[in-house]
């Protein structure tokens, strides 16, 4: 396995700037169409197979746009700050994310403000360098946030959830802040009945009462580049 979360060497080519130039044109009509009522899998594919885009170019189309419903229903629950409140964290999607970030990996600017990748999980994950920094890094910032407490939820399907709780667990043993790491069987469900989330996830972004953009203020930092596919 690469240890370079979310590296495909054929990306330098699916996203040079000739490629985004017609995948912004592809989004345009895979947003029309979702917006009319298209499945997102289903618009993606046909749009995707008329422009002769990649699987990578697809699922980053995919993961970067949304529907206007989407887009009202996500901003409605935004919170712009979490200051001494209790946050709940989606474990796996936001250290991935995180990873990629640190491996120098692509990241897309999505419509609903998010930053998401193409790095896929698919049941199993392994612990890399970057993990220890990642997790480090999102306890840095929400400490300076003066977060009261730290939800921190992992799928129990996902091969070594275990070991991730044990670093995070390590890692935020010098913080102020109440540490509570789970492993649960169904993280989307449990998050959709709670305020404060931290994920990137679509589904539980329309389905949680409230969410909080970590990413979107992490990524500011100067040398941290992402890519729009969409305009």
């Amino acid at each position: 396995m690469n240890a370079k979360r979310g590296y495909v060497p054929e990306d330098d080519r699916n996203f040079s700037q000739e490629a985004l130039t017609k995948m912004r044109k592809a989004s345009k009509h895979a947003i029309y169409l979702i917006n009319e009522g298209y499945d997102l899998k289903q618009a993606t594919t046909f749009v995707g197979n008329h422009f002769v885009l990649s699987e990578r170019q697809r699922l980053a189309i995919a993961r970067s746009i949304s529907t206007d419903e989407q887009l009202n229903t996500r901003k409605n629950k935004e919170k712009e700050s979490v200051e001494g409140c209790e946050v709940w964290i989606d474990g796996f999607n936001t250290i991935i994310t995180m990873e990629v970030m640190l491996s120098d990996s692509i990241l897309f600017s999505c419509m609903d403000g998010t930053i998401r990748d193409l790095a896929a999980l698919r049941g199993t994950y392994k612990i890399i360098p970057e993990t220890r920094e990642a997790a480090k890094m999102l306890f840095d910032f929400l400490s300076e946030m003066k977060i009261s407490g730290i939800h921190i939820l992992l799928d129990e399907p996902v091969s070594n959830s275990g070991r991730l709780k044990t670093l995070l667990a390590e890692i935020g043993e010098k913080y102020d802040f109440n540490l509570d790491i789970q492993i649960i069987k169904d993280v989307d469900r449990e998050l959709y009945k709670k305020e404060n989330v931290i994920t990137s996830d679509a589904i539980i972004l329309d389905n949680c009462k409230s969410w909080f953009n970590v990413m979107k203020r992490i990524i500011k930092i100067p040398e941290i580049d992402v890519i729009q596919v969409w305009k």
